[in-house]
């Protein structure tokens, strides 16, 4: 799938996601403690939120990977939706879904919009 991340939305949703930290520093620091397994276990951006969003994830299910390191995402993925304060986070990943859950994450990370700005294609 390819997407093109405009900079102003790019811009939008960084601040949307320091105005989570700041206001909802429990479950932006959990966010980000999921973007980081996402990123060391190697699975998609765009699975992590199709499975935070309910969403369809079957299309950005990674491949290969072992069922038990699944499930333990998966449960992990579960613990995060069940926070009193997740709805916030689900209101800012719908809000800017068409930033992209991969650019979602990576501003989350630290990455400078301009860096995301253009066309990307997602997996």
């Amino acid at each position: 799938m390819l997407v093109s991340a405009n900079y102003e939305d790019l811009i939008d949703a960084k601040m949307a996601i320091e105005h989570l930290g700041e206001t909802k520093p429990s479950i932006y620091h959990k966010f980000l403690n999921i973007i980081e397994l996402t990123r060391k276990l190697n699975f998609g951006y765009q699975y992590m939120g199709a499975l935070l969003m309910d969403e369809d994830p079957s299309e950005f299910k990674p491949v290969g990977k072992d069922d038990y390191v699944l499930s333990v995402y998966q449960k992990e993925i579960e613990k995060l939706k069940k926070d009193e304060k997740f709805s916030e986070l689900k209101l800012l990943l719908k809000e800017y879904e068409q930033v992209s859950y991969a650019n979602i994450s990576k501003l989350a990370l630290g990455n400078p919009p301009r860096e995301l700005a253009g066309p990307t294609v997602i997996h």
